[in-house]
């Protein structure tokens, strides 16, 4: 499959992101991943997905002098080399890795293509609350890139919690609560693991063209 990897900077943290051609995946490129096997009954979709991501991974851990590539753990979620914690998330044909040497990091990444204004309006009641809708529009922001934040931040700060909750986290979990030219703040809803109802956490983001990535890195 052809890649082409880069990095970019977000909130002090080196993204390393890889644009892939999915017309140019073949089955036998799953052969680098250790883990290829668990994905024969996947589709060609999911293959190029999962192999784009775990080479961006790769490239992150390189970059921290880890040479591994992530396994996959029983509800999908990549296994990390002891000591490490991170990230992976796709979106099109980019995918995007971030780590950090830190086994307890709370740690997130998402990228989404931002949501057109029908489609905003038609999925706004399953991401955010009528509360919620009035916060994001009150931030001089268009409805639909505001919302696609918090869509966005909401899959980054799952991820973060996924190690330690493990369960599915709904999106009424968290509430967005502020957002700026930078970073957006949701607060806890529920309970989560060690963190209290009613606990926020502060996201950056970065917009490129039609996309926008958003990432939470807290060190425990």
């Amino acid at each position: 499959m052809h890649t082409t990897h880069s990095t970019f900077i977000l909130a002090g943290h080196t993204v390393h992101r890889v644009t892939f051609d999915p017309t140019t995946f073949t089955d036998t490129d799953l052969l680098w991943l250790p883990h290829h096997a668990e994905l024969s009954n996947a589709g060609r979709k999911r293959k190029a997905e999962h192999l784009a991501g775990r080479i961006a991974a790769a490239h992150a851990l390189g970059a921290i002098h880890e040479r591994a590539i992530p396994g996959i753990g029983p509800s999908g979620e990549p296994l990390w080399p002891e000591g490490v914690s991170g990230s992976i998330t796709h979106s099109g044909t980019q995918a995007m890795a971030v780590v950090v040497r830190d086994q307890h990091a709370l740690i997130g990444i998402d990228c989404e293509t931002i949501l057109s204004w029908n489609e905003a309006v038609a999925i706004k009641e399953g991401i955010v609350n009528a509360q919620e809708e009035a916060s994001l529009s009150g931030t001089g922001y268009p409805f639909a890139l505001a919302l696609t934040l918090a869509f966005s931040a909401k899959e980054s700060l799952f991820k973060a919690q996924f190690p330690e909750v493990k369960e599915y986290m709904g999106f009424d979990c968290a509430r967005a609560t502020a957002l700026d030219e930078r970073t957006l703040t949701l607060t806890l809803a529920h309970p989560a693991g060690r963190y209290h109802q009613g606990v926020s956490f502060t996201l950056a983001w970065q917009r490129t063209g039609e996309s926008i990535c958003t990432m939470i890195v807290e060190r425990q």
